[in-house]
């Protein structure tokens, strides 16, 4: 009779913990720092269709995106109220923590769709404020962590998810210009802000791409651990150029940008040059990877951070073709946009189906 009993509660437990909102709960308290790349390679591609005229798809990923930002806000208020300890612990953690720097850049490029798709510079506006806040409390509140902590992680332990510095600092240097003739705030020391982010952001990327570039290089690189946030690599890269081509247009518009216009010229061109050397490197680690090394495909959220810098390099080139008038380059964004696509479309399809699981 007693086994009985302890039989149907192991049972009674068993089929609560295998429950639809069990399954939901673990979800979301297992929610990846980094689960903003969604809203920043959607936007991006919207942002990408949008430059090529392609306004009924480019309207649909805008409108997609707007949910997906809302929803990551409750699901991650969710985890930060009922999972606080489980949130902390991510917070902390050395290894991943930078992945909440994605949602500043997501803030920004969420901005930068409201303004240019949808032309209301209020919410353009609001957004930029969201971002800037998120980018100084979280930003100096990270590298506090990692200087502070007694026992740290090793070189090894560094992946493209730390680019997320660079592409946040960027994120908000191109919304501060795009913005910068509504914002309520005299439009010179707007342009020094976006100018100053501009520098920084260059700086963090020569850095940590060259940490990046020594852990490939001299430690051994397993497979398992290989995974799509080094794309950010390029995709870090190509907002750097984006933003570079973005203070380009104000140097009519203030002395000091237009006598460093050859430096940012130069400097910009440069960053270029590194970001289309990444992709065939990137493509041939791909390879090596799921079919020398037969890691099986499967969504991960990681898989937003190859979408995302597909798409900005695809904005970038098309920006820097015009701006430095090589027409000739405009067959790379086109195909490119095409492979964003296409790769947008896969994840999308594979995170669908994950959540149906």
């Amino acid at each position: 009779m007693q086994l009985d009993l302890a039989n149907r509660k192991i049972e009674k437990t068993r089929g609560s913990l295998s429950s639809p909102h069990s399954r939901f709960n673990k979800g979301i308290s297992t929610l990846p720092p980094d689960s903003f790349a969604l809203v920043m390679a959607t936007g991006i591609v919207s942002i990408a269709l949008k430059a090529f005229g392609n306004i009924f798809l480019s309207n649909l990923l805008f409108y997609l995106n707007i949910a997906f930002y809302a929803i990551l806000c409750v699901l991650f208020s969710f985890q930060l109220i009922h999972y606080w300890k489980r949130f902390r612990s991510q917070f902390l953690n050395l290894e991943i923590n930078m992945g909440f720097l994605s949602f500043v850049a997501a803030n920004c490029i969420l901005g930068s769709q409201f303004t240019t798709i949808f032309g209301d510079f209020t919410l353009g506006i609001i957004f930029l404020s969201i971002g800037f806040l998120s980018w100084f409390l979280l930003l100096y509140s990270l590298f506090a962590i990692h200087i502070e902590k007694r026992y740290k992680t090793s070189i090894k332990a560094i992946s493209g998810t730390w680019l997320l510095i660079v592409v946040a600092t960027q994120a908000i240097s191109i919304l501060s210009i795009q913005l910068v003739e509504h914002l309520p705030i005299y439009y010179e020391i707007i342009l020094l802000i976006a100018l100053l982010m501009f520098l920084v952001g260059c700086t963090f990327y020569v850095i940590l791409i060259t940490l990046i570039v020594y852990r490939l290089l001299f430690f051994e690189v397993r497979a398992q651990k290989l995974k799509t946030p080094y794309w950010i690599s390029m995709g870090a890269d190509a907002i750097t150029v984006l933003a570079g081509l973005t203070l380009i247009t104000m140097a009519n518009k203030w002395i000091i940008i237009n006598e460093l216009l050859p430096f940012i010229k130069g400097l910009t061109l440069l960053f270029w040059a590194i970001g289309t050397w990444w992709i065939p490197i990137m493509v041939l680690l791909g390879i090596w990877r799921h079919f020398i090394k037969k890691i099986p495909v499967k969504y991960v959220s990681h898989y937003w951070g190859m979408v995302f810098p597909l798409g900005m390099y695809t904005v970038c080139t098309l920006k820097l073709s015009q701006s430095f008038e090589l027409s000739f380059l405009m067959v790379i964004p086109k195909a490119f946009l095409i492979f964003s696509l296409i790769t947008w479309i896969i994840v999308f399809i594979g995170m669908i189906f994950k959540i149906i699981r």
